[in-house]
Order: structure tokens, then C-alpha cells, then sequence
């Protein structure tokens, strides 16, 4: 038994040599590692030379350090094998691992996006292409640089600061921002900066996605402006409505211009409305109203507009005759934007005031927004100074039938007047009686023409463009009475559009006079200005103020009494109590004679007597043009 030990020993050693080889044999045919071929042969040897010393010689107890060996060859094949496929593991682990980080590499250097990395301190380690084209720096400009050199300075110290204590506390910084690139062109970003940790939290670098947004942040800004003028055109609208009917409701010019200035003042974006007029002696402006601002402050505004070295926008305006807009005031060496700029105000616009070549002043409009007049057309404007203008030469034109207290002023014509023209055409001289108007608003004159034959009237209106037509009404004292339509090429016409009551008109050898009347505060140099710019050998003869007698109701009556005979007085009476007058008539003339006892012709020639005397009373003791207005517009 002892002799098969050792001969076992030997046997169980061959054995696991054998088992070895094939083992890695096996191993070497699936994964192809020299090293189990290199087992593989070790073995093969192994078991060769233990085997032929087997058949050669009795094997004894020094073949149990070979079984050993054998055993431990086996396992230097099996944890071989365990390793082999560990590494293999760890291959195919690093493999994806290095394929992934192939297709993030990829990604970042196609991705739209602006990338880059940064290390503690902001100095960029990293950049994607697409910083190229973010920036409009090349990707070894940028490298080594810190962010900073693309700052466009939109924004303050502050911004950067809470972005950096964000990041620098481990947290992610999100936001737009506006950067500036090489060329100078500024650019809206929307930004993500994220640090990287180590595996202890500590902060080694700082990653950020840039995303350039300018074209949707342009967008969008072209949206919101859009909103905001369409915002500001609708309360410009709103503000012209009622303005439009704060002037059928006012009553006097002061009325207006403060129902304009409030207006505009109490409605954003606007918050400043004055109206300046002209001063005749020196061209100087003052503040006939204003609101939005006190006494002292705007007296310091128009007073920085007297003082300025360059034309101010009003008077530019005034001028002009045309609105001025300044979209932003920019230009302290101007006082007058100095003035306005140092109240808050950041934009400003005039509007002349005129209707008919008449001007009443301007309007001037400040805001505190720049470009708030944007989205104000300028016809707007233009329509906006007629219609408060219109609306003042209205109100004037009524206060000069109504006023007491006027100024009259006396021309000279010369030129191509209607009346003036006619008479001179005829070699006859003329007097005007009364200007009134036809129900479809055309100006109509009632004159005398003497020295000429009425026939020759008619025919002479064809060389005078300011008379359309003639009709011969009556005879008059020494010469006829016609009534002569008139054209708004006439200078009487003008003066009534400029609110003005023509109290007389006369003709003689060839000169003519014309007398009218305006309310006190009249501008006469607009005035006159514009009328003789519109009409030819206009040229004032003197200006003169007086008081306007005005009759009451009482004295009226008493007149009337005055003129009229008993009978006269009693025909009247009787006829118009007894219903004479009403259609159909409720007593005829026979029945009113037979009430007065006297006969029907006595009762007609005393009634009309007293109707002569009552429309004279009535028509020609003040004037011939006392119920006369400006053209309805």
C-alpha cells in the first residue's frame, strides 16, 4: 500500500496537469489570450516530462511537490481566466465609457450651443466651435481668457456679483444676459452656469451653456413696442375725444386751453401741457395755460425757451407752422432741453395752433418717457392744433358778436377785395349795408353801387373771383341795391373766419375802407400778418379800442314806441293779438280794420309803415353784420 501511494501522487499529478491544459486550452480557444497559450504549453510540458519519468522509474515521495505545483498551476489557470474576464468587463465598461464621452465630444463640438469650461478663478480651460460664433472669437482667442473680455456693460457690478456668490455656493445660475461680441455688435444670451464637483463636494470648475436669443429677444421687444405704441395710440385717441368734447363744451379761448393742458397732463405717458403765445412787442413766448406742473416751474421752462441760444421747439413750431417732435432730449447745451431734462422730462413736442392762417400760439407736450410720440402720426398733430385753434376762432368769433369791450381796426384796400374790386371795376363807389348768410352757409352782402348803370353790375362779376353772382334788389337812395354773393376768396369772408364783426365798408373814387371788430385779446399782429399774406393791397390804417354799447330789452321797446305814431303802434298791436300773423290767418286785414274803425287801406299803410320802422330798428341800428359768424366748419 505503500508503494501505490507515490505511484497515486504521481498519477493525480499528471492528471491535474492534463485537466489544466485542457482548461486553458479551452481558455485560450474563447478569448484568444497568449497568456493561457503560454499556460497552456507550461502544462503540456509538465505533464509530458512527469509522465516520462513515470515510465522510466518508480515514482516515490518526492512526487508530492510536483502534485502541488500541479495544483497550483491549475489555479494560476483558473484565477487567470477570472482575471482575463474581469479585464474583459473592465474593457467593455471602458469601451462605452470612451464611446460616450466620443458622442458627448461630438455633441458639444455640433451642438448650437456656446460651451465652455472655466476653472476656479474663471479662466475659460475650454470652449466648444460654437463660442466662435457667439462670440466672434476664435476658439484660441478665448482660451486662458476669462469671460469678462465679452461684457457689454448693460450690465451693473451688482448683476455680476449675486451670479458669481450663486455659483461659487454650489448652486446653478440661470438667466439672460447681454454680451458684446469682438465686432463690437451687442447679442442677448440665455445662460446656464453649473459648477463640477469632486468627489468630496469640493468645486474644481464651472461649466457654461450659452444660448444666443437675440433674434427671439428682438422679436419679442419688437412685440412689446408694438403693444406699446398701439397702448399709447389708443390713449392719444382717447385724449383727442375728449379734448374734441371739452371744446364743444367750452365756452370762452381760456376755456379751452385749459380743457386741453389738463387733458393732456392727467393722461400717461404725458405728463406736462402748456400753451405759449407770442409776445407782439418782442417776439417773446409766455404761458397762457398750463398743467402738470406749478407757477414757478413752468415759468422757468418759458423762460429757458425766451433764452436759448438756438430756436426753441414752440416757436419752431409757431414758425413753421408745422408740429415739431424731439423723440429724446439730448442736448444740455440747449437750455431749454437742459430745463425740461433737469424736471424729468425725456421727450417733448409742439403743435402749432392754427386755422385759417391765423395763429393762437402752441401747445407744447412733455413726457418723462423718452419716444412717447412715436406712435403719434404727424397729421394727427397737425389735425389736433386745427381743431383746438378752430374751436378758439369759434368762441372768439361769438365773443366778438357779444363782447363789450373790442377792438376795432380800420384798413385801407386796395386790392383784389370783392366790393372794392366791383366798384372800381364800375368806376362807382359803394357802401356796404349788411353782411349776412345763405342757408347753405355762403356769405351774402347787401351793397348800394351808385354812379352806374344796374344793368352793367352783372355783367362786371365775371372779372371779380371773390362776387359769384349779383341780383339787383331794390333802389337805394341815389343808386341801387344788390345783393352780391360772395366767394372765400373775399377779404370780407376772411375777416369774419378770423372772428371778426365787419361794422362798415365803403368805396369812394376808387379807395376803399373797411372797419372790424374783434374781442380785446385779439393777437392783431397773427392777425394782420395772416390776412395780408392772404390778400393783396391790404394795409392797416389804425387800431382803436372802445367800449360796445348794448341795448336792453327795455330800451329796445321804448325806442320802438318812440318811432312808431299811435296808429302805427295800435295797427301793430292789433294785427299781431288779433292773429293776423298766423297761417292760416285767424282775422283778415278787412276784420283788423273794422276792429281799428278805420278802412282796410288805412289799417295796410299803417301796419307796414310800422314794420319798416320795427326791421330797421331791429337790422340797421348796430351795424350791418351783427348776426354774422365764422363759416360753419
Amino acid at each position: 500500500m505503500t508503494d501505490w501511494l507515490p505511484l497515486g501522487i504521481a498519477l493525480l499529478s499528471v492528471s491535474l496537469r492534463v485537466v489544466g491544459v485542457g482548461y486553458s486550452a479551452l481558455l485560450l480557444y474563447r478569448v484568444r489570450d497568449l497568456r493561457f497559450g503560454f499556460l497552456t504549453l507550461m502544462l503540456t510540458l509538465m505533464a509530458v516530462r512527469q509522465a516520462l519519468t513515470l515510465s522510466v522509474a518508480n515514482p516515490g515521495i518526492e512526487e508530492l511537490p510536483g502534485l502541488i505545483v500541479s495544483g497550483l498551476a491549475v489555479l494560476t489557470v483558473y484565477y487567470l481566466s477570472q482575471y482575463v474576464r474581469q479585464e474583459e468587463r473592465t474593457k467593455a465598461r471602458l469601451t462605452a465609457k470612451n464611446d460616450q464621452l466620443r458622442g458627448f465630444r461630438k455633441a458639444i463640438r455640433h451642438v448650437g450651443h456656446g460651451i465652455f469650461i472655466t476653472d476656479t478663478d474663471g479662466t475659460i480651460e475650454y470652449a466648444n466651435p460654437a463660442v466662435e460664433t457667439l462670440t466672434g472669437y476664435d476658439r484660441d482667442e478665448v482660451i486662458g481668457e476669462n469671460p469678462r473680455m465679452w461684457k457689454s456693460g448693460e450690465h451693473d457690478g451688482a448683476f455680476y456679483e449675486a451670479m458669481w456668490e450663486t455659483i461659487a455656493d454650489g448652486d446653478v445660475w440661470e438667466g439672460e444676459i447681454v454680451n458684446e461680441r469682438k465686432d463690437g455688435e451687442r447679442c442677448w444670451v440665455d445662460m446656464t452656469i453649473a459648477p463640477i464637483t469632486d468627489e468630496s463636494g469640493d468645486i474644481e470648475r464651472f461649466v457654461a451653456v450659452d444660448t444666443d436669443v437675440t433674434e427671439r429677444k428682438e422679436r419679442q421687444q419688437r412685440i412689446e413696442h408694438q403693444n406699446e405704441m398701439l397702448q399709447r395710440l389708443n390713449t392719444t385717441n382717447r385724449i383727442l375725444r375728449d379734448v374734441n368734447q371739452a371744446l364743444v363744451q367750452a365756452e370762452s379761448r381760456g376755456e379751452i386751453e385749459r380743457a386741453v393742458c389738463a387733458e393732456f397732463a392727467d393722461a400717461e405717458p404725458y405728463s406736462l401741457a402748456w400753451i405759449g403765445t407770442r409776445n407782439m412787442v418782442n417776439d417773446s413766448l409766455r404761458a397762457s395755460r398750463h398743467a402738470g406742473i406749478d407757477s414757478d416751474a413752468i415759468g422757468a421752462i418759458v423762460d429757458a425757451h425766451n433764452h436759448s441760444d438756438a430756436e426753441d421747439l414752440l416757436r419752431e413750431a409757431i414758425r413753421t407752422e408745422s408740429p415739431q417732435v424731439l423723440q429724446e432730449i439730448d442736448d444740455p447745451d440747449q437750455r431749454w432741453q437742459a430745463e425740461l431734462a433737469s424736471r424729468g422730462y425725456r421727450s417733448v413736442a409742439a403743435v402749432p395752433l392754427i386755422y385759417d392762417g391765423t395763429v393762437y400760439g402752441g401747445l407744447e407736450i412733455a413726457s418723462t418717457e423718452p419716444w412717447a410720440f412715436e406712435a403719434i402720426d404727424t397729421s394727427v398733430l397737425v389735425d389736433l392744433g386745427r381743431t383746438i385753434a378752430y374751436a378758439i376762432n369759434a368762441t372768439e368769433s361769438k365773443q366778438a358778436l357779444l363782447a363789450d369791450s373790442v377792438v376795432e381796426l380800420e384798413f385801407q384796400l386796395s386790392g383784389t377785395d370783392g366790393l372794392g374790386t366791383l366798384a372800381r371795376a364800375l368806376d362807382a363807389d359803394a357802401t356796404l349795408e349788411r353782411l349776412t348768410r345763405s342757408p347753405d352757409g355762403h356769405l351774402v352782402a347787401y351793397a348800394t353801387l351808385t354812379g352806374c348803370p344796374r344793368t352793367d353790375v352783372e355783367a362786371a362779376i365775371d372779372d371779380v373771383p371773390a362776387i359769384a353772382d349779383a341780383a339787383f334788389v331794390c333802389d337805394h337812395d341815389d343808386g341801387g341795391l344788390f345783393r352780391l354773393d360772395l366767394t372765400d376768396e373775399s377779404v370780407e369772408s376772411t375777416f369774419l373766419d378770423h372772428g371778426g364783426v365787419v361794422t362798415s365798408q365803403t368805396v369812394e373814387d376808387g379807395s376803399g375802407r373797411l372797419t372790424v371788430e374783434f374781442p380785446r385779446r385779439t393777437d392783431v399782429r397773427s392777425l394782420v400778418e395772416s390776412v395780408t399774406a392772404s390778400h393783396d393791397g391790404i394795409d392797416l390804417l389804425a387800431r382803436r379800442e372802445h367800449e360796445r354799447s348794448v341795448r336792453t330789452d327795455q330800451e329796445i321797446r321804448s325806442q320802438l314806441e318812440s318811432e312808431l305814431t299811435d296808429r302805427q303802434l295800435e295797427a301793430l298791436r292789433t294785427a299781431y293779438l288779433g292773429g293776423f300773423f298766423e297761417w292760416p290767418r285767424e282775422n283778415t286785414g278787412e276784420d283788423i280794420a273794422e276792429l281799428m274803425g278805420v278802412s282796410q287801406t288805412t289799417f295796410l299803410q299803417h301796419l307796414r309803415t310800422a314794420q319798416r320802422k320795427t326791421f330797421a330798428l331791429l337790422l340797421d341800428d348796430n351795424g350791418t353784420t351783427q348776426s354774422v359768424t365764422a363759416r360753419p366748419s
